[in-house]
């Protein structure tokens, strides 16, 4: 195991060192005071892999050795996406424990291995933990993996933090959270300023994952030992694991594409052709890159996994619950009745309102979003809208490879004072009881 030059911690050195080199890593490890942290259990997980890749098959003891110091893990809410890397992480050899709040959906998970509610059709490893208890749960794993909806992040970390000792958090959620424009590792900072962080997005839909269909993801952290573990516990045969230290890109991809999800949902409800789609999805990630920039994230980070990944599979899928909101609304149905009819939390619904606002503070040209916007909070008519945005601005076509025409608030503007002009009518909403 090859320390990056990049790290110069005397005692992070020596642990790696001995572990790669057959010593007695656990008595290093006391030495330098690092017993019970995350560092220890990379250090001892990479002894101990080495050892296992040069065993013999009949050398049993050693084997079992190995097999049993795994990661120690837990997955805070029991939604598609968090059970579906929970079951990852425990197919995978970790310690993996899902917690979810419900007790008689806890009783079920273990009773049956299924979870009902959001994957029925889909068999857990019988090696998934479960649990509602909170602080039994949270209490010395190593890595503590959040997958609440955002409007409930703030809140589960302040539960969780009388409880945190030596972990690492890893945010799943994507989102913003309402009134503040807070991203989720903006949160994590906030409210647990000394833990070791990370963020993890892509395009993965938790179904797809289950059924065992290549995949992939990014852990974004700045912390090298971090990502390798999620890396280590997450990383199959099925489903690889890419890093990242952009964190804020990362975690904008998966945040901002909800957005586009939603139009791309309208988009459909119109039966409009692929020459449209195309054009909605190279211009919505245009205005990713545009909103990314002015926010500190590298735009480059937007060509990968968390960018155009994530937003061509949330634009392309009938899964995706922000494109069913968006193929609701375009068939006339209101926001309120579509919500309901979801059953479940459409993240692109608040960050549209977000990021709106938030756009207009930086003068960031953001058409689609604004568009949207108009939309649902404004309920003009999507076809009209759609017609808008075909009339105004010239750009160049690719960010950031040459100047523009015009000033982002100059378009801003024009689009601004386009849809005050509109006389479309209202929606009319389709009666769908």
């Amino acid at each position: 195991m090859k320390l990056p030059k990049s790290i110069n911690h005397s005692k992070v050195k020596k642990i790696v060192d001995v572990a790669s080199g057959g010593i007695d890593v656990m008595q290093t490890i006391k030495i330098s005071g690092e017993q019970g942290s995350i560092i220890a259990s990379i250090a001892k997980f990479a002894r101990l892999k080495k050892k296992k890749n040069s065993l013999k098959s009949s050398d049993t003891k050693t084997k079992d050795e190995a097999d049993n110091i795994p990661l120690k893990l837990v997955f805070v809410g029991g939604g598609s996406f968090g059970t579906a890397m929970a079951n990852m992480a425990a197919k995978n050899g970790c310690d993996a424990t899902l917690w979810v709040r419900d007790k008689s959906a806890v009783r079920s998970m273990k009773k049956n291995l299924i979870n009902k509610k959001y994957l029925p059709n889909h068999k857990l490893s019988e090696h998934l933990k479960f649990s509602h208890d909170l602080k039994s749960a949270v209490q010395g794993k190593d890595i503590i993996f959040v997958a609440v909806p955002s409007s409930a992040f703030r809140e589960m970390l302040k539960q969780i933090k009388p409880f945190i000792t030596h972990q690492a958090v890893v945010s799943l959620t994507k989102g913003m959270e309402k009134a503040t424009f807070a991203m989720m590792s903006d949160i994590i900072k906030e409210v647990l300023p000394q833990v070791n962080f990370g963020v993890m997005s892509g395009p993965n839909l938790a179904v797809e994952i289950m059924d065992n269909m290549p995949s992939a993801t990014v852990i974004a952290s700045s912390s090298e030992l971090l990502r390798t573990a999620v890396q280590e516990a997450l990383h199959g045969a099925f489903f690889r694991v890419f890093s990242s230290d952009d964190i804020k890109g990362v975690e904008l991809g998966g945040t901002l594409k909800n957005i586009y999800a939603i139009a791309m949902g309208m988009a459909a409800a119109y039966d409009v052709g692929d020459n449209t789609k195309a054009m909605l999805l190279t211009r919505a990630l245009a205005e990713m890159s545009r909103f990314g920039v002015a926010t500190g994230a590298n735009p480059l980070t937007f060509l990968g996994l968390s960018g155009v990944g994530d937003l061509y599979a949330t634009c392309n899928s009938v899964l995706s619950r922000n494109y069913r909101i968006g193929n609701m609304l375009g068939k006339g149905m209101t926001l309120e009745n579509a919500i309901k009819k979801l059953g479940q939390t459409a993240e692109g619904v608040n960050t549209i309102l977000q990021v709106h606002e938030r756009a207009k503070e930086l003068g960031v040209y953001m058409p689609i979003t604004h568009a949207l916007h108009a939309v649902l909070y404004e309920n003009k008519s999507p076809l009209g809208v759609a017609l808008n945005l075909m009339e105004t601005g010239f750009r160049s076509d690719v960010e950031f490879v040459m100047p523009h025409d015009e000033s982002n608030a100059r378009l801003s503007q024009e689009f601004d004072e386009v849809l005050q002009a509109s006389k479309n009518a209202k929606s009319k909403p389709i009666d769908w009881e």
